[in-house]
């Protein structure tokens, strides 16, 4: 099969012929028919990610359909569309067992433990625990982006953050993850405020529902909370970062009113793993800091169903789709992509 291969970290990756994936005895095979391109395939490529070795097939956001069931699974047939989340849980520790597979402590994660999805054909463990299917006329595109940003940014906003009509909230950085959350925050009934330095992302961001969005310009930290602030009159009842840096995350909490929730979804690496918050602010203020590690598959059906019932149009982030070839470009332009929206490959 061909598929997108890393072979050394920072290196432009290339499409290439390789052995196709042996199905697990509980999983499955899936032709994929979409997969998104996401900043966590990025921080994958640049060797950011302790658990990838080398030779690497990156991508996590998938759809696609069973080619190949393995004899212990019991729900799935060749032939389902399904797709899944970026986490796939073991199913029986007492972590899975009380409902949070998104954190199970034997995950698997494709496109990070093991090969993943940039590739006509990736296999999928814990078939059984871990596959979504995909409703009937939802095209394998929009059900790509469902695994990670958007899944992950739905349960941010609607669990950890827990937004209500009537709330302010603000979304830091306007990607796919971003993106996700304005237009979830906005369904439901919040007033949000985007903060993204791309004009692009900006207006991206206008059209998911964004009621104000704000340029960081040269503002640190401090004063970029503050103009937050007076944007939401008087703090947020919730921040996201979905960014992930030191800066974004100060100013998400700094930028909240009292008792309110900040929901760190980007990915803090590097020296900024530890990042310090003010906890004197957290401590007065009875703040609450959440982590937010994607979505099992047990809690889909009230996305779905939002989806269905058009209150949620994921599809709309969507900025393009391109071929496999175009993958590696598209993959080291993350940092800086012009695009706004999410990139969805078509193997």
């Amino acid at each position: 099969m061909r598929a997108l291969v890393i072979e050394q970290f920072g290196v432009l990756p290339e499409v290439r012929e390789v052995a196709e994936p042996s199905c697990p005895p509980d999983g499955v095979v899936v032709r994929v028919g979409a997969t998104g391109v996401c900043r966590s395939d990025w921080h994958a490529w640049q060797g950011h990610d302790d658990g990838v070795t080398l030779p690497h097939v990156p991508g996590h956001e998938l759809a696609g359909t069973v080619v190949e069931v393995g004899p212990d699974v019991h729900a799935w047939t060749v032939g389902d569309l399904v797709t899944v989340p970026f986490v796939m849980a073991c199913g029986t520790c007492a972590t899975c067992r009380g409902g949070d597979q998104q954190v199970c402590p034997h995950q698997t994660q494709p496109g990070f433990t093991q090969w993943g999805s940039f590739a006509e054909l990736v296999a999928l463990d814990h078939a059984d625990t871990n596959l979504v299917r995909v409703p009937d006329g939802m095209t394998p595109v929009a059900a790509a982006a469902l695994g990670c940003r958007f899944a992950t940014a739905y349960r941010a906003v609607t669990v950890h953050a827990a937004v209500r009509a009537g709330h302010e909230v603000v979304v830091l950085g306007c990607g796919g993850v971003g993106l996700s959350a304005v237009m979830v925050a906005v369904a439901a009934g919040a007033r949000v405020v985007a903060v993204d330095p791309s004009p692009a992302a900006r207006a991206a961001a206008r059209a998911a529902g964004a009621h104000v969005t704000i340029a960081p310009g040269d503002d640190n930290p401090e004063r970029l909370a503050e103009r937050l602030v007076e944007a939401t009159g008087g703090g947020a009842h919730a921040t996201l970062d979905a960014l992930g840096s030191a800066g974004t995350a100060l100013t998400g909490v700094l930028a909240l009113r009292r008792r309110g929730r900040h929901v760190q979804v980007g990915l803090l690496l590097g020296d900024d793993a530890r990042t310090a918050l003010p906890m004197d602010r957290v401590l007065a203020w009875e703040l609450s800091v959440h982590g937010s590690h994607g979505m099992a598959a047990h809690e889909y059906p009230a996305m779905l169903a939002a989806i269905a019932r058009g209150r949620l149009v994921p599809s709309t982030l969507v900025g393009r789709t391109i071929g496999l070839g175009d993958a590696p470009a598209a993959l080291a332009s993350l940092p800086s992509a012009a695009t706004a929206g999410m990139t969805v490959v078509v193997p």
